[in-house]
């Protein structure tokens, strides 16, 4: 929190707000600027891309609508019956946001009580940003905002905060992903009674919010705050039918137990892996809009055992979860479904969940075949490097009586050893096919279908294994394939 330092905006801030501020003035338009802008520049945080409230009495669609054509910006309606309306532009290659919205009230001080934190809300006019000097007491901070902030206290601004969005329930919790921000007494308590309205808000804006809780480098402790109040189980209904659930000797939590203890122990290794820059690299890649490998391999941790409750069975007094991965898989692609994330995304998750055994199935060999790895690589993928790391988080959230200290110690090592094997492998170019299909089709006289394909597979397995080496060999093996395949 800025306590000594002048408050006052960047000149890149007021470069982004000049030909808003222009326009206001030519329309004589009294323009505030609101929220999260003023909440940032108290805490000194600086954006990549950051977006800009504003608020206005009267008019703020035609007010955007018409700044927009005049910015050349994108523009869309928000809300018709609040007045809210979006600018999108692109400048300097990032994307900025601009919103408008009316008066909620007859005036700016009731307008900020409908705010959902007394730490957004805040305003000053717009004007008021491009003087040289500390803007401070141009800010109308009628609910104390700035103090809370300076206390780093998360407060509802009202009685009916959550009522009129009850989506600010998990904003609240998305906002204390902000180090040492908490919300209040009064707010917990009123998130956990109202929590149900969540189930009013469209899919699209609850993703967004677990995205910025996944974005978090404390996503655990946010989502356990969250499932002590029973929050989390209103977003995710699947979590309830994985509570206690034991599982067997080589467990020490309940399947639901685990699962958060598999976020935790990923986060907890995070900074080790991503001392590596190709790893880091490979977590920072985006799959979908800003949203990154990272968040969505959090995502894959609360997800991974999710099949669990449905395939427990009990076999000779032994517990067993047999297919339960393919379950998960179901689940997890109805729970894409349901919050809308892109075919990209959902994709990844799937093969994660599917496959997040696979490593441990190596590590339990005394030594994985070569054609066990190609097997492995080929059918993860992309994801690889995510089903890897996500079974070292799972494996260290093992710790029954059963699960050794040396079954640990192996798959520590078979699984850094897989890591390092594919980060080399990812620099190398991939060797060109000693045949085509339509070298196949020509030698053993096939018309094009199915088969072509399963020959083409089993020639590249060999091939990357070292089976074969020149191109007699590959018609050998091909024609082998072919007549165990017709």
């Amino acid at each position: 929190m800025r306590k000594t330092m002048e408050l006052k905006f960047s000149d890149r801030d007021k470069n982004l707000l000049k030909p808003v501020h222009e326009f206001a003035r030519k329309r004589r338009a009294k323009l505030y600027l609101v929220g999260g802008a003023l909440r940032d520049l108290m805490l000194g945080r600086s954006k990549e891309n950051p977006d800009f409230d504003f608020c206005l009495k009267k008019g703020a669609i035609a007010f955007g609508r018409s700044l927009a054509r005049k910015m050349k910006a994108g523009f869309v309606v928000l809300d018709e019956d609040h007045a809210a309306c979006r600018l999108v532009r692109k400048q300097d290659g990032r994307i900025y946001t601009f919103d408008f919205t009316d008066f909620r009230a007859e005036t700016l001080e009731k307008d900020l009580s409908c705010r959902d934190f007394t730490m957004n809300a805040m305003a000053v006019e717009l004007s008021g940003v491009f003087g040289e000097g500390d803007i401070s007491a141009s800010i109308s901070d009628p609910y104390s905002g700035r103090r809370d902030l300076e206390k780093k206290i998360i407060r509802v601004c009202g009685k009916k905060t959550f009522k009129d969005d009850p989506l600010r329930i998990l904003r609240a919790f998305s906002f204390s992903c902000m180090p040492g921000f908490k919300p209040d007494k009064q707010t917990l308590s009123a998130c956990g009674k109202e929590r149900r309205l969540i189930r009013k808000v469209s899919s699209e804006r609850v993703r967004e919010e677990l995205f910025k809780i996944f974005d978090s480098p404390s996503s655990h402790n946010v989502f356990l705050g969250m499932d002590k109040l029973k929050i989390l189980e209103v977003v995710f209904p699947e979590i309830n039918p994985m509570r206690k659930i034991g599982q067997g000797p080589h467990h020490h939590l309940d399947v639901w137990q685990h699962t958060m203890e598999t976020l935790r122990q990923f986060e907890l290794m995070l900074p080790e892996a991503r001392r590596s820059r190709d790893i880091d690299s490979y977590l920072n890649e985006e799959l979908s809009g800003q949203r990154k490998r990272l968040s969505l391999l959090k995502f894959a941790c609360i997800l991974h055992d999710t099949g669990k409750p449905k395939s427990l069975r009990r076999e000779k007094g032994k517990i067993t979860f047999h297919g339960h991965e393919r379950i998960g898989l179901g689940i997890t692609r109805e729970v894409c479904r349901r919050l809308k994330l892109a075919n990209d995304e959902t994709r990844s998750l799937e093969r994660i969940v599917l496959w997040h055994l696979r490593p441990g199935y190596l590590a339990g060999c005394q030594r994985p075949t070569e054609r066990a790895v190609f097997r492995f690589f080929r059918d993860t993928g992309k994801d690889a490097l995510a089903v890897l790391l996500l079974s070292l988080a799972d494996q260290r959230a093992t710790k029954g009586p059963l699960a050794t200290a040396s079954s640990r110690l192996r798959h520590e090592k078979t699984v850094g050893s897989l890591i390092r094997r594919l980060l080399k492998k990812s620099k190398e170019s991939k060797p060109a096919p000693l045949l085509n299909g339509h070298d196949i089709m020509r030698k053993f006289k096939l018309a094009p279908g199915p088969l072509i394909g399963i020959a083409l597979k089993g020639l590249e397995e060999a091939q990357a294994i070292g089976r074969i080496r020149g191109k007699e060999g590959a018609f050998k093996l091909a024609a082998k394939i072919i007549k165990q395949n017709k």
